[in-house]
């Protein structure tokens, strides 16, 4: 729920006519925040981040100097401005958007979106059925987070990683949840490999940024080198479970087709028009 974030702004007397005039001071205005709950309950983060054990995270409404960041062509041709606009509503400035687990930074960028424009998301998909396009609305303020994992049924570290015990190696992996900068780098990897003519090897890498030790053993040549030679039924097998286990939204949501009334089970798209609505 919206919060008037009182105690944390002061406001300051003007002293000259000279000085900067506060919109506080003037017209007792408050910057409305709201609070929002993270999807991995803090539980993943290790204890000296912020977040850590936190439930949710507190951010301010979009104002138009957030607006001014999504609509910068420097920020978008970078890539940045979605990041730039999600650090500048956080209110705890030692959280930094980088740090975020994925599946939270999911739950800002939705969040920031309803509080803007609302709810309602039209989006042209393509039917997997007849192949026709079709008009959908997806209502955001429907998405939830997916089932978190309990404590119970999983094996946690101090340090916010957990482990999973593979099925035929019987290894014991220590896992971490990445991060919004691991996925970055994992983006910019893939493209340089690319761009090089070199093997995609994206799935080996993702395995390799999440796996911190084997039965204990976290030195990193050998971490890499049991990936490579991984039996595929447990990169299966620790695949399914660390998207189990990795807390985010729910954004799956059923389009009925307008063509045919097939029904396409379809995770809300974050297209180029999510802030930039028609």
């Amino acid at each position: 729920m919206p919060r008037n974030n009182v105690d944390k702004l002061s406001s300051p007397s003007i002293e000259t006519q000279g000085s900067q005039n506060n919109l506080q001071s003037i017209l007792g205005y408050v910057v409305p925040t709201e609070h929002i709950e993270l999807p991995s309950g803090g539980k993943f983060y290790p204890p000296e981040h912020p977040l850590h054990n936190k439930t949710d995270i507190e951010i301010k409404y979009l104002s138009a100097k957030e607006l001014d960041i999504l609509t910068s062509k420097s920020l978008l041709k970078k890539g940045v401005a979605v990041e730039r606009m999600l650090q500048s509503i956080i209110v705890d400035k030692n959280v930094k958007v980088e740090e975020l687990l994925i599946g939270d930074k999911n739950a800002l960028i939705v969040a920031a979106r309803v509080g803007t424009y609302g709810g309602d998301y039209e989006v042209e998909l393509g039917c997997e059925i007849c192949g026709e396009a079709f008009e959908h609305n997806f209502n955001l303020s429907e998405v939830d987070s997916k089932n978190i994992i309990g404590e119970d049924e999983l094996e946690f570290t101090e340090n916010g990683t957990f482990f999973i015990a593979l099925p035929k190696t019987e290894v014991k992996v220590e896992c971490r949840l990445l991060t919004s900068k691991d996925e970055k780098l994992l983006e910019e990897r893939a493209k340089k490999k690319q761009k090089m003519g070199l093997p995609d090897t994206a799935l080996t890498d993702q395995y390799k940024s999440f796996i911190v030790s084997l039965n204990g053993v976290s030195e990193r040549g050998l971490v890499d080198e049991f990936v490579d030679v991984m039996p595929a039924g447990d990169l299966h097998f620790l695949s399914k479970e660390y998207e189990r286990i990795r807390p985010d939204l729910d954004l799956g949501q059923s389009c009925i087709c307008t063509h045919c009334g097939g029904d396409n089970q379809v995770n809300v798209p974050f297209t180029a028009n999510f802030f930039w609505p028609e």
